[in-house]
């Protein structure tokens, strides 16, 4: 079943009441908030005129549209020429990156590489492992069997939290949490849909972020749950993004972006600051390569720009503007920033001094974008221009493959 921008789910045989109540929920990101002009912007109209330069100008194109999933796509998650999608239809998806011949349509229906039991809402790669958060409050883990796509599927190894995880967490009091009125559990499982994965800098640690408004983090050798903070945030944790230096960032409905981080000799990560300039819930979060930069994109139709100052600390420099719609996810890469946005477009940033130009609009979407990942296209850079390869995924049920040059500055 499509839903398109503007349009509400209608409850029908697709999805049970858990699933169209979860949809509803997860439409509330997608309703756009009055703009929020506290914050002054950051893209200038002299940088906009240059986009008309001959010399300056970004060119793009969509190089080619995967078709397969029935319900919209939720992450992406590339590993080295393959790119993993995961949707609500509870699949996850193998398709490979051969862009210069077209998609083999007759082995579409064979690239299903693994299935749960709840939709997919993120998936994460390590090495000849894919971990995936689903709606069903459990995070799965599957080896790779043979990156073939079409003629291979995914084995589970795990299920989050493990079985030995839970009885020896059962067998102490003090392990238990209460989470209804008349209910308890471990302290090692998360209760609402798990929305977000992310991995650290070495990879020897998976952190999960939860409607259940808990941060967990899990050992990736064992797939042990190591730590929660639960109560992170007033509402349902929608966004994380970890930094090289060990910093978390959370990002909540509760309109909060909230700065973690686990000292040297301390046994639990703990909250060194709260950054509060959205006026409504946040729904995406991305760091600059080396950390220094944090860009927030809430249903104000706003992406925060931050920064770090003398002392380390996170500091508003303005907004970057333009969408019409919330924005519903970022991607860096470099110097460049990529939002997506319920207004079914995707837009290309490049900031110089603290002032920002959007480069290019990438429009062919007929639905909100959800999701989107890039990287570096090292076989057609130029010595004028860097080729950039972006991956949208949408409520159109589709996934997109755009080319993007952007002339050195």
């Amino acid at each position: 079943m499509e839903i398109m921008s503007g349009h509400q789910p209608s409850h029908s045989d697709d999805y049970s009441p858990s699933e169209f109540s979860h949809l509803q929920s997860e439409l509330i990101s997608f309703s756009s908030q009055p703009s929020l002009q506290s914050v002054p912007s950051l893209t200038s109209q002299t940088q906009q005129q240059q986009l008309y330069l001959p010399s300056s100008i970004t060119t793009h194109h969509c190089i080619t549209t995967f078709k397969g999933h029935t319900s919209y796509i939720s992450s992406l998650a590339l590993a080295g020429n393959f790119l993993f999608s995961g949707s609500f239809d509870k699949e996850i998806r193998l398709w490979e990156q051969n862009l210069n011949s077209e998609p083999d349509h007759e082995n579409i229906s064979n690239n299903v590489v693994a299935a749960g039991k709840g939709a997919v809402k993120s998936i994460v790669v390590l090495g000849d492992k894919l971990f995936s958060a689903h709606q069903d409050h459990k995070i799965r883990v599957w080896k790779i069997n043979d990156q073939e796509p079409h003629h291979q599927k995914c084995t589970r190894l795990a299920t989050l939290p493990t079985l030995g995880d839970r009885a020896i967490k059962l067998l102490t009091p003090n392990n238990q949490v209460q989470i209804r009125r008349h209910k308890k559990c471990t302290w090692v499982h998360h209760v609402d849909t798990v929305s977000v994965l992310a991995l650290s800098q070495d990879n020897s640690l998976l952190y999960s972020v939860s409607w259940d408004r808990s941060l967990k983090i899990w050992r990736t050798t064992d797939f042990k749950c190591l730590e929660s903070v639960g109560n992170a945030h007033d509402d349902a944790i929608n966004a994380l993004a970890l930094s090289h230096d060990g910093y978390a960032y959370t990002g909540s409905a509760d309109k909060k972006i909230k700065v973690w981080r686990k000292a040297s000799g301390d046994k639990k990560h703990s909250q060194v600051a709260t950054l509060e300039k959205h006026n409504s819930g946040i729904n995406a979060l991305a760091l600059s390569t080396d950390g220094s930069v944090l860009y927030s994109g809430a249903s104000d139709r706003s992406i925060v720009v931050w920064e770090k100052d003398n002392s380390g600390n996170m500091v508003v420099v303005g907004a970057l503007r333009g969408h019409s719609k919330s924005i519903l996810c970022l991607a860096v890469v470099s110097d460049v920033v990529f939002s997506g946005s319920a207004d079914n477009t995707i837009r290309i940033w490049r900031g110089v001094d603290k002032s920002y130009s959007c480069l290019a609009i990438l429009e062919g979407h007929t639905g909100p974008v959800k999701c989107l990942t890039a990287a570096t296209d090292c076989y057609n850079s130029s010595n004028t221009s860097t080729s950039y390869l972006v991956y949208s995924g949408s409520l159109d049920c589709e996934i997109k493959v755009w080319q993007i040059f952007i002339p050195f500055l």
